[in-house]
């Protein structure tokens, strides 16, 4: 009999599609679970789908309730989430079903910058100076402690929103008037180039790597509203100055515990060839960055995932 998957939000973002796809293209009986009509999805996620569950996935408490009716009666042996949003919600199905796949305590590293970096502190691996604050005076207060330049971003973010670099108490009055009521990491800022590290890891292992270069960092990108952000995907991303990215993306990966599925680390190598850990998520990037991969590797890693 094969495998039941329940995908959460097979058809949204766009390349969630292809992720539905090639779970049915490996055999996988793909039972999705999203907020938006069956027959509003995509043609190729209505035709890799075995069965569908709408309900409004924000709605916690019904997404259980449904989940666990459905559950009744279908066995799902796995619960995938690929989308940041979702992530917890997804490690909450696994506990409440009982399914292998990440707990919420070991989400909750890759969703919280905060706890993220603390468990890489304490493993020894290279961080930025941070710390975390919620309001106007406590966010001075880290400021001051930390010292310009620094990065101010949310603690649960994805992406680049609300993100800002600071180096003046003009910018850092800007940054607190965006932000708000966020609790927020305030960080070291790190000189040098942006890079990612990405990976799909099996019981710990790394099957696969790809490293992409930001041109500029998005920090900068989304500041100047000229500029037109590059994904560089490296075909050879063995070369000597990029070793200690995927030497540190290895430790964090082990550091952090992650078995597997796919990871997007984002790292910094500054000018004198040190590695420092930005943040990772417990998911592929965004941005048709997967896409990227697929062209830059020469092969499909929607089924390959």
């Amino acid at each position: 009999m094969a495998e039941t998957i329940l995908f959460l939000s097979p058809g949204y973002p766009a390349e969630m599609a292809d992720f539905t796809r090639g779970l049915a293209q490996c055999g996988v009986r793909v039972v999705g679970l999203g907020e938006h009509p069956v027959g509003a999805m995509p043609a190729i996620v209505r035709h890799s789908l075995a069965d569908y569950l709408q309900v409004p996935l924000f709605d916690g408490a019904e997404v259980l309730r449904q989940v666990q009716r459905y559950a009744a009666r279908q066995r799902i042996d796995r619960v995938e989430c690929l989308w940041e949003p979702f992530m917890t919600l997804a490690a909450t199905l696994r506990e409440e079903l009982g399914v292998a796949g990440m707990s919420v305590a070991q989400t909750e590293l890759f969703r919280d910058k905060e706890k993220m970096k603390q468990a890489l502190d304490k493993a020894g691996v290279r961080t930025p100076r941070h710390t975390t604050a919620i309001g106007a005076s406590a966010i001075r207060a880290a400021a001051a402690s930390i010292g310009y330049p620094l990065v101010i971003k949310p603690i649960a973010g994805a992406g680049s929103a609300h993100t800002h670099a600071v180096r003046n108490d003009d910018a850092l009055e800007g940054a607190i008037a965006d932000v708000g009521p966020r609790q927020v990491s305030v960080e070291e800022y790190i000189e040098g180039e942006e890079y990612t590290y990405d990976t799909v890891c099996r019981d710990g292992d790394v099957l696969f790597e790809n490293i992409a270069w930001y041109r500029p960092k998005p920090i900068i990108g989304r500041a100047e509203e000229w500029i037109s952000m590059q994904t560089v995907n490296l075909r050879n991303p063995g070369r000597a100055e990029l070793a200690p990215g995927i030497e540190l993306g290895r430790q964090v990966i082990d550091a952090l515990g992650y078995r597997t599925g796919f990871t997007h680390m984002e790292w910094f190598l500054t000018p004198s060839g040190e590695a420092v850990f930005g943040e990772i998520g417990g998911r592929p990037p965004g941005g048709r960055s997967v896409d990227l991969m697929n062209y830059t590797h020469d092969f499909d890693i929607y089924r390959g995932w």
